[in-house]
């Protein structure tokens, strides 16, 4: 999101910048809770690709408030550091390894979540298949270590992209929850393929152990697990909310405020040494060569002009 693109008139977007919240986000987390009762009860979560953490921000402020006088324990984990966020604690750690699960139960002080989420996506490339493979591959590691680290009967909520393969999928999560929704918060575009599976009352197979080496197929399930027949397919509920009620997420708005400019605002955290710094860099570096580049040789082929003088 930045000030010179579309996105400084989405609702949303400025919306987020007034309340403190670190990203647009935050909102889709909010309205999950708001249609799913998901922070009832809970006292550990777990943020997967947490940064820039507007969801961390979310459930510092919804958990730590509902909890009251409990103690609670929040862990926000991603690859890049994330500025502190006060009531998390953050692991920078790679999901798919099995020190990540450990170090997370070890701050449980050997208990286990009662509430993962993740709102991790690729960077989108435009090729849509490509870009459904990749956001499919992190849902599978992210439930992948939910099986590590989440309790019986617990809730995993998790982004996911709307492809033509994505039923197998939701079986695959149907045999670990006995509940899965799919669900389209009015502050996710309508325009966008994103919608995120709220998956309850966890309830693993009997005898499955869960593996960071092959997450779905390990052979550690029961013999009747192993000899069952389901169908890769499944027919999944699906929920989306808007009404002339809510903001409009693909609303823009107009840049005047009393015939004046908007002002636009300053992002509310930015990152900490991000991933794309030394590519933002070097692409500076090369439009600088070019620029003088192209001064010189506009220099060189100008015909020199002197002073006139009139004898």
């Amino acid at each position: 999101m930045g000030k010179t693109s579309k996105d400084k008139r989405d609702v949303y977007y400025r919306l987020a910048k007034e309340e403190g919240w670190r990203a647009r986000s935050a909102f889709k987390l909010i309205h999950i809770d708001d249609n799913f009762k998901i922070f009832e009860g809970v006292r550990r979560v777990v943020d997967l690709c947490a940064a820039p953490g507007s969801w961390s921000q979310v459930l510092s402020k919804r958990i730590r408030a509902e909890a009251k006088n409990e103690a609670t324990k929040i862990v926000a984990v991603d690859l890049q550091a994330m500025a502190p966020i006060e009531g998390v604690f953050q692991i920078q750690g790679d999901i798919t390894k099995l020190s990540t699960a450990q170090k997370i139960i070890k701050h449980f002080d050997g208990e286990k979540a009662d509430l993962v989420v993740c709102d991790g996506a690729p960077d989108v490339t435009g090729l849509h298949d490509m870009d459904e493979y990749i956001q499919h591959q992190l849902l599978v590691a992210s439930l992948n270590i939910t099986n590590h680290v989440l309790k019986e009967k617990g809730t995993f909520v998790a982004k996911i992209f709307r492809g033509k393969d994505i039923s197998f999928l939701y079986s695959q999560m149907s045999v670990f929850f006995k509940s899965v929704i799919v669900f389209k918060p009015p502050s996710s575009r309508s325009s966008s393929i994103e919608a995120f599976v709220v998956c309850k009352d966890y309830s693993p197979p009997p005898g499955y152990v869960p593996a960071m080496e092959n997450p779905l197929m390990n052979g550690g399930y029961s013999e009747e697990f192993q000899n069952a027949t389901k169908l890769n397919k499944m027919i999944t509920s699906f929920i989306t909310l808007g009404d002339l009620s809510h903001l409009d997420s693909d609303t823009t708005v107009k840049l005047e405020v009393g015939g004046e400019d908007y002002e636009t605002m300053d992002a509310v955290q930015k990152p900490i040494s991000p991933f794309y710094e030394e590519s933002v860099q070097k692409r500076k570096n090369n439009m600088l060569a070019k620029m003088e580049d192209k001064l010189e040789s506009i220099s060189l082929d100008s015909p020199s002009y002197g002073p006139s003088c009139s004898t």
